[in-house]
């Protein structure tokens, strides 16, 4: 037999007023509840009747010292909305006619209140847990002022506390329901804003690494730190890339502006190659018809002439085509370089801006290639995952500068000890993965034994305090067709195992 999915909540409700619309029924609270518990299949505790109770109470009698005490039991029962004492009070009403000679025995209502600890602790609550809502919802945040007034009087009645938190929370799964959504709604809005611009530019590297940061930045799970880093990267690869191309336009109008004084200087030449040509021309023509020498002479004179004006003019334009060419050659010098600005902009996205190591899209993509790598000429492979001991107390102690200076300076040791080869990168927060080419796994808890000795060696100084920096480790080999996701998984297992077994372990997975 198949069994239906429990709807959620917003489901339900959503199914209500549907129900309402079809049935034509006025959408009064009344009317609401009835189709709720129809379409949920669950029946609401009843609403407790205050005013009907209270009419019922002005109409009791009240002459004796009996009555007058369980009347003022039952107002308290009514104000506090409280079934329990309310069943007490009129059992005890009861009582006072069904034995009339006797003094009837005093009811003992017992009003269990909330300790006043607990009572701040739920309206701490209550308050912090409204910034994540928003303002779509502004019923919630009528029911958590009524809920917070409440738990800050004196002695709250926990039959109360019970109903008001019951309400509170019941409308708080819609507004966490919807802010949940628009949230993934927002994220998926902008993963595909980024994938249209990766696929979009895929002529231009530099623009398409950065678009690759951004999608791997917006994979959950994010943190405030996390999106930090990003943005304070982006920002300066923005800057770079933009003062590079700013440059690179102003270098390609300079090539063409040179191109176009090359092709007038050609044209010049060719121009006085032509006339030059033609006075030739013309006073060899001359020299044939003259039958006197001094006919000769005056052309003879005008031919050096023209001779001379050509070499004078051959010689300005050879100077000025080699500084034409020296200059173009300069250009694209300088067009090479800011290629290769660029070129070192994009890298900047794959890297951690605080520490300089890789960064999550950095590691992916070396992974990939040292798993191929290690696959197809069959050597071995290892991935190690550190995690600082202790640095949370750090961070509370000393200021989250000094835990930057720390994770700087583990950084800084880890280069100088491991091999050129190794690739460090930042995990996220206090963890980082090495990766150990032609490494197997006994030489590579031996590797990150030998750094943990290292850092030993090396304290941490602080305004002349000196802080030991230690770490816990797990090492796995990347085996068989293992992804790069599993040997992480596995290196992260045995460090949790370091962290159990004492800390400042390494522990082979």
């Amino acid at each position: 037999m198949r069994m239906d999915s429990v709807k959620s909540p917003s489901e339900i409700a959503r199914d209500t007023l549907k129900l309402l619309a079809t049935r034509r029924l006025p959408p009064t609270p009344e009317n609401y509840q009835s189709l709720y518990e129809e379409v949920s299949g669950s029946r609401s505790p009843p609403q407790f009747p205050t005013a009907q109770l209270r009419q019922i109470l002005r109409v009791m009698p009240g002459q004796t010292p009996g009555q007058k005490r369980l009347l003022d039991q039952l107002e308290s029962a009514i104000t506090q909305q409280d079934w329990s004492m309310l069943k007490n009070v009129l059992v005890g009403y009861a009582s006072l006619g069904l034995a009339p000679a006797a003094t009837p025995a005093p009811v003992k209502t017992s009003i269990v209140h909330l300790p006043a600890t607990l009572a701040q602790n739920l309206s701490r609550l209550v308050n912090n847990s409204l910034p994540a809502l928003g303002d779509d919802d502004p019923r919630v945040h009528e029911l958590a002022k009524e809920l917070c007034t409440f738990l800050r009087a004196p002695e709250p009645p926990v039959a109360t506390a019970e109903r008001l938190l019951n309400d509170f929370g019941y409308r708080l799964s819609f507004a966490a329901e919807d802010q949940a959504a628009i949230r993934q709604g927002l994220l998926a809005l902008l993963r595909l804003v980024f994938e249209n611009i990766a696929a979009l530019s895929m002529d231009e590297p530099w623009l398409h690494g950065q678009a690759e940061a951004l999608l791997a930045a917006s994979t959950p799970p994010l943190t405030l730190r996390r999106l930090d880093d990003v943005q304070k990267r982006l920002k300066d690869v923005i800057f770079k890339q933009s003062e590079a191309k700013d440059r690179s336009l102003q270098a390609q109008t300079q090539m063409r502006e040179l191109l176009a004084t090359f092709i007038e200087r050609l044209a010049q030449m060719d121009e006085s190659s032509s006339s030059y040509n033609e006075t030739m021309e013309s006073c060899a023509e001359r020299i044939g018809h003259a039958t006197q020498l001094q006919d000769i002479t005056p052309l003879l004179e005008e031919v050096m002439a023209a001779t001379r004006a050509m070499a004078h003019s051959s010689r300005v334009t050879r100077g000025e085509l080699q500084e034409l060419r020296e200059r173009a050659e300069v250009t694209h010098a300088e067009i090479d370089q800011l290629r290769r600005d660029l070129d070192h902009a994009s890298a900047q996205a794959r890297h951690d801006p605080l520490t300089g190591a890789l960064n999550r899209k950095g590691l992916d993509e070396v992974m990939e290639r040292e798993i191929a790598r290690a696959r197809r000429q069959d050597a071995p492979l290892c991935v190690a995952l550190l995690d600082i001991d202790n640095f949370k107390s750090i961070n509370d102690r000393l200021g989250h500068a000094v835990g930057d200076e720390a994770l700087l300076h583990l950084v800084q040791v880890t280069r100088e000890v491991m091999r050129p080869q190794d690739q460090l990168a930042r995990h996220g927060g206090e963890e980082f993965v090495l990766i150990l080419p032609d490494t197997d796994l006994a030489d590579g808890v031996k590797a990150m034994e030998r750094l943990q000795r290292e850092l030993t060696t090396r304290y941490f100084l602080k305004e002349q305090e000196r802080l030991l920096i230690t770490f816990s480790a797990g090492v796995a080999q990347v085996a068989g067709e293992q992804d790069s996701a599993d040997a992480i998984r596995r290196a992260d297992q045995g460090m949790y195992l370091a962290k159990r077994t004492g800390k400042n372990r390494v522990v082979a997975a």
